[in-house]
């Protein structure tokens, strides 16, 4: 039996302190409410059911497309790519969605250095991999230890533009990180972005212009080795959705 490792992030609810844009939170119900609830709905009384148990359910009550391990579409990025009108997630082959996959190893690059095109081909390089069209790329920075901290989305390193145009060039439609985002964090963008006063410094690599799908919020990336393995990350098909929660695995021989 092939192997699988989990790349995805648990889904739990957020704490307190955590904002609503960026909350998930999830309301459970029981055995015994779903029992009531089956009475309500059909008449049907809690002694007609096995231990008088009826369904447990769940329910998000505030759940974003993103606030997850999810694939990004186009559409996240602008409404036009490339000259055309940009897609939604459910617009995309699910071809793109499994393929091989190559991890590039960034772990311990400081918060906010931006990844470049030398860097990429370096990593390439020690991984052994000789990058093809279809490929997956994952980018390890190993701020998934910090998944459950408040500041995780302040937290990594990112990926330039023009390293993202690298890999689209080489037919890579689909690329991830263990981190909040593909671009630096958000604040560091925009500190730098207000001060020169300069499009293309803020979002650079999602406002790429290029019809590509990043996985963001990846986990355990440190269980893969450089190669070898086949990524799955089929997502949800959101009809005319910005991005879809993904269930992202890795499938070693």
């Amino acid at each position: 039996m092939p192997r699988v490792v989990d790349l995805s992030a648990p889904i739990v609810a957020s704490p307190p302190e955590l904002p609503e844009a960026l909350r998930t939170d999830i309301e459970f119900q029981g055995h015994a409410a779903g029992a009531q609830q089956i009475e309500q709905l059909l008449g049907v009384q809690p002694e007609l059911l096995r231990d008088g148990e009826g369904w447990a359910t769940e329910r998000f009550t505030n759940f974003g497309t993103h606030n997850s391990t999810h694939v990004d579409a186009p559409w996240h990025y602008n409404s036009r790519v490339n000259g055309e009108r940009a897609q939604t997630i459910d617009e995309l082959p699910l071809e793109w969605f499994t393929g091989p996959g190559v991890v590039l190893d960034f772990d311990g690059r400081p918060d906010g250095e931006v990844i470049d095109v030398p860097d990429v081909e370096s990593a390439l390089t020690e991984a052994g991999h000789d990058l093809q069209p279809g490929d997956i790329v994952l980018v390890r920075t190993g701020r998934d230890a910090y998944l459950n901290e408040l500041d995780y989305m302040a937290r990594g390193c990112g990926v330039s533009a023009a390293a993202t145009h690298w890999l689209f060039e080489r037919g890579v439609h689909v690329m991830g990180i263990d981190a909040w985002g593909w671009d630096a964090p958000l604040h560091l963008q925009a500190a730098r972005a207000n001060d020169e006063q300069e499009q293309g410094i803020f979002w650079a690599a999602h406002q790429a212009d290029l019809p590509y799908c990043q996985i963001e919020r990846l986990c355990n990336l440190a269980a893969l080795p450089p190669t070898g393995f086949i990524v799955c990350c089929f997502p949800l098909k959101i009809v005319g959705g910005s991005a879809a929660p993904t269930r992202a695995v890795a499938i070693m021989a």
